[in-house]
């Protein structure tokens, strides 16, 4: 019987933990086609760990306080209309990304370890850490439950949502807030640069075999819970950094997934 260190069983946790939480939402990135969304929300990330650093802030307040106003003001600027929105997304994502470097650049007095925050170090999560991680999840995963119907209806067609009553622009400022909220949570287990890597590889596995909806946000959270327990082993024996090892082992399962049958038509 292998006897585990507590640090290990505790990245295990919360790394199963997370791959719950960023299943089902990962599913509406890839049905929306957003994953450039989710890379914004990502490199956001910097300038809130930035800026918690700066005003003695709690860091998991002050990313998702950025996250949730990048949000907001690419809301606001799709409805100006003045660009497409992967120009907006590209101009939000690079912008955020380098105010946040030339910010911890001015903070001389700050030694910041900037490998650990863009890749993450889930080895280094505490009890904190996972009551966190399973307390944010259960609030992020109950106000999905209520949005799902509304969200999965502004996905196939916003038109149609909109005339069946279901507002979806409120539906999807909720889920850009809900992917706030992950990437504040997420941040310190797999890092700003992978966050977006677990949400889109676990859900894309999935597609290719989930009957519905429901399943594939079922067997997302499942593929990436494999994935977290395979990559931890995996960067435990070959003594890789975890969180990479995490997301190769994500893309392992996807790559094995394109040599079975798809049960699905497309």
């Amino acid at each position: 019987m292998i006897m585990l260190d507590d640090f290990f069983t505790r990245a295990l946790i919360a790394g199963v933990g997370l791959a719950l939480i960023v299943g089902p939402l990962g599913c509406f990135v890839v049905w929306r086609r957003m994953a450039y969304f989710g890379d914004t929300m990502a490199h956001s990330a910097l300038l809130g760990v930035a800026l918690s650093f700066l005003f003695d802030i709690s860091m998991t307040l002050g990313v998702f306080g950025i996250a949730a106003l990048v949000s907001l003001l690419l809301v606001f600027l799709q409805k100006k209309k003045t660009l497409p929105t992967d120009a907006l997304l590209g101009i939000l994502s690079h912008s955020t990304l380098a105010i946040g470097l030339v910010l911890v650049a001015f903070m001389a007095w700050l030694r910041l370890d900037l490998m650990g925050y863009l890749f993450g170090d889930i080895l280094a999560v505490s009890k904190g850490d996972i009551a966190l991680i399973y307390g944010g999840g259960c609030v992020i995963l109950a106000i999905l439950g209520l949005t799902w119907r509304p969200l999965l209806a502004a996905s196939v067609s916003e038109e149609l949502a909109e005339v069946e009553g279901l507002n979806p622009q409120r539906s999807k400022l909720i889920f850009m807030l809900l992917m706030a909220g992950v990437v504040a949570i997420a941040i310190k287990i797999v890092g700003i640069l992978l966050v977006t890597s677990l949400l889109i590889i676990p859900a894309a596995t999935a597609r290719r075999f989930a009957p519905s909806p429901e399943m594939m946000a079922l067997l997302s959270s499942l593929i990436g819970g494999v994935a977290v327990v395979g990559g931890l082993f995996l960067s435990l024996y070959y003594d890789t950094p975890s969180g990479p090892s995490v997301v190769v082992a994500a893309m392992l399962l996807f790559v094995l997934s394109l040599s079975m049958p798809s049960q699905r038509g497309s």
